[in-house]
This record gives C-alpha cells, structure tokens and sequence, in this order.
C-alpha cells in the first residue's frame, strides 16, 4: 500500500476502503507519510469529499491514534457536549454542574480559545487556583468523587488530529467538512463519550456562518455516531449576537454563576437549559426534553446546581467561595460604561466583531500560546430587538488602560445596526437534531 495511490483515489473521487485510510491515519502520526503528501490528501478530500463510511473510519482511525478515556465506572452511559465555538458562549460553565447535579456524571475535554471565539479553559482559569491539566488518574478520581471534571486534552489523546489540523491551518483546507466533522468527533469519541449533545453555532461569530453550512455539519457528525455506535444530538443555536452579556474570561464566570442561581441573562439560561435537557435524555435520566427541562430548573431553583458548581471549583484546586462571592474574580482597572449615540431598535450586534474587540482587549489570543487577561473584557446591555434612547447605557468596557477602553469602545459602536422599526430578536435555537 502506498500514501500516493492513496492520494491519486482520492483526487479521482473514489471512495477509499477503512485499510486504506487507517494506514494513512498511522502514517500521518509515525511520520512515514511526509507532510506534502498529509497536505495533498486533505486538498483532495477537500475537493471530492467522502462518504459517511469514509468519514467514519477516518474518525476511529484518529481515535486509534493514542489513548481512549475509559469511563465506564461513572455510570451506564457517559454522554458528552461539544460547542462549535462561538463569543459569549460559557455554556459548559453552566450545564457541567447542572447535569451533574442531576445525577449525570459530567467529564469533559475542553479546550483554549483562539481569535474572537473564546475557550473553556481559559474561562476556568479566570477562577483563583483552578487547574485544568490533570493526569488521566486525577481526571477519572474527580469525575467519581465530584461528578463533574473538565480539563484540557492530554498530548496522548488523539495525536493524529493535532498534525493533521496543523497542516489544514496552512494549506487552506479547514472549511472541509469531513475533516472537521471526524476531528470533533475522534475527540469526543477518544474522550470516552457514549452519547454527544453537539451545539453547533450559527451566525457571524461562528465557524459556520449559514444554517445550510450548521446543518450540514451537524447531520456530518451525527452520520458519524451512527456509523461507531454512539447516539449523538445536534442543537443548532444562533451565535450573530454573542450569548448572554458578557465577553471575557472572569466576566464569563460571573455571568455563569449568576446563571446557575437563576439570575443570569434570559437568552443564557434558556440555551444551557436546551443543551442540559438534550444531555438528561441521551443520558437516560429523563424520557423527554420537557421533563428534562423541569428538572433541571428545579435543580437551579433549590441552590444544587449552584453547590455543585461550588464542590467542582474546590476539587480542581480553585477558590470555592467564587460561587458566592464573584468579587474574588480578576477585575480590570479601569471600567468604562458606554451610551448609545442614537434612539432605535437595536437590529444587530455583531458578534465577530464584539469577540476581536475582546481580543484587543487582551482577553484573547491571536496565535496559540499566547497569554491572555482574564479580567478584561466587555459586558452588553440592551440586546437585538429592543429598542433605546440617546444616551441610555450600552455596554461596558473592562479594560488595562484608558486609551484601550477608548479603541474598544470605537470598534464595539461599529458592531451595532440601529433601525427606526421595531426587530424580531433572532431564535435562540434553530433546530434540534437528533440521531436516530
């Protein structure tokens, strides 16, 4: 067998057999197959795509490439969520602890923001002494003990990814969608997930900018959980205004927490609320997503999700008495509120924009292994659809200094559409996809 036969099938759009693709798979990580063939490949799947067994093989090929999480002792079924990524989105934040609190062990993979669209991992560092790189033998002992775990993916879980995305970043060959669908999907899988609820983000600060694109995507990776034997839920949301208010890493975890006891942004609350439900059902602690729903609310209501949380934050080594008390979070020196410059309904706010202000801010990172500030940031006001006076509040800058607070405040004033007639704020959620 050899990888330019390999190529040459794929370019002429033949389907390729499991062998074919496991052997390029082992290839890529040993280093047999050299990087200019890796980077013909992923042209060629890029311009002839592949089938949904392809895409399937190719997923446990990845998988195969290093270790695969045993979860098996936390419970009957071991259910996962991935978010495509998106500005403002701290859902993991808010639904780990509430479905833990339900009885449904949560140990998640997450990872670090890059661009405008933020990472779990940074979000959590925000919180005094919390740490997220845990051995394999602490990762497992606080999903046991706590119920609830998310730290950063190991060097040893699917290796085969890292190379191959390194190679689609400077080839142009990311918008495949096979290729994204089985990197998202061999993580998920590797991470020892039985069921996946997938929240797929639609909208300006998404990846994946219309709903055709989300849709394909989500009906990708479902296609995927069918073929290997996992039950996988797609929720498509809309990301063209940033969730809830708050965009940065400490301000993210306050508008987490205040989720948690009920008090947060309507729009956060309601989408943790759609995503946790769909977990309780592929997780068989609930027959439908409206029982699901209720539980979950009373769970918000009587303070355990918020303990949870709490029990959480302390056996990852941060500071527990965030829960209660946000002012322990890194603040920003200097906060500026900023009025509106005209009276009207807010029509849009764009999210890409309001996340690259954030950037700017030092709230995220341009190039891997950058540092970030965690207190930095920008929290909104009135959102789409509502209408407001001249001078009434906007949003607030967090900054380091005068001078970014006055280059943010300009680039955030550009990402608002204003309209003399009333807007329909745009759907949380688009669609809920499930497997069959």
């Amino acid at each position: 067998m050899r990888a330019v036969d390999i190529i040459a099938r794929k370019r002429d759009g033949e389907e390729l057999s499991a062998e074919e693709i496991d052997f390029f798979v082992q290839g890529l990580v040993s280093g047999a197959i050299p990087d200019y063939q890796v980077a013909a490949w992923a042209m060629a799947v890029l311009w002839r795509g592949m089938t949904a067994a392809e895409t399937a093989a190719l997923t446990m090929a990845m998988v195969r490439s290093g270790e695969v999480m045993d979860l098996a002792r936390l419970g009957p079924v071991v259910v996962d969520k991935h978010s495509t990524g998106g500005v403002g989105d701290k859902t993991t934040l808010v639904v780990a602890p509430l479905v833990s609190a339900a009885g449904l062990p949560v140990a998640k993979m997450s990872g670090r923001g890059l661009g405008f669209s933020g990472g779990t991992l940074d979000k959590l560092e925000a919180i005094p002494g919390f740490n997220v790189s845990l051995s394999t033998g602490a990762f497992l002992a606080i999903a046991r003990e706590v119920g609830v775990v998310v730290a950063g993916q190991t060097g040893d879980l699917v290796p085969a990814d890292g190379k191959l995305y390194a190679l689609r970043d400077v080839t142009a060959t990311v918008p495949s969608l096979p290729l994204i669908a089985s990197s998202i999907m061999s993580k998920k899988i590797a991470g020892g997930a039985d069921a996946i609820v997938l929240d797929v983000k639609v909208g300006k600060g998404a990846f994946m900018r219309t709903l055709d694109e989300a849709r394909a995507l989500a009906k990708a990776m479902i296609a995927i959980g069918q073929q290997v034997g996992r039950r996988v839920t797609a929720v498509l949301s809309d990301m063209n205004q940033p969730l809830g208010q708050a965009v940065g890493n400490g301000l993210e975890v306050a508008e987490a927490i205040a989720a948690l006891r009920g008090e947060g942004p309507e729009d956060l609350i309601a989408h943790c609320l759609t995503v946790a439900a769909e977990m309780l059902v592929l997780g068989e602690r609930a027959d439908d997503a409206a029982t699901a729903r209720r539980q979950l609310e009373a769970l918000v209501a009587d303070g355990r999700a918020l303990e949870r949380f709490r029990r959480w934050v302390q056996a990852q080594g941060g500071d527990p008495r965030v829960a209660e008390d946000v002012g322990l979070l890194p603040a920003a020196p200097v906060v500026r509120a900023v009025e509106a410059p005209r009276s009207g309904y807010i029509a849009e706010i764009d999210a890409e924009e309001v996340g690259l202000a954030s950037v700017m801010l030092g709230a995220g990172r341009e190039r891997k292994g950058e540092p970030i500030d965690p207190s930095v940031g920008v929290v909104l006001g009135p959102k789409v659809g509502q209408r407001v006076q001249a001078g009434d509040h906007l949003f607030t800058v967090h900054a380091r200094s005068d001078r970014e607070a006055s280059e943010a405040a300009k680039r955030l004033l550009v990402a608002y559409t204003w309209s003399e007639e009333p807007v329909a704020a745009p759907p949380l959620v688009y669609d809920i996809i499930r497997g069959e």
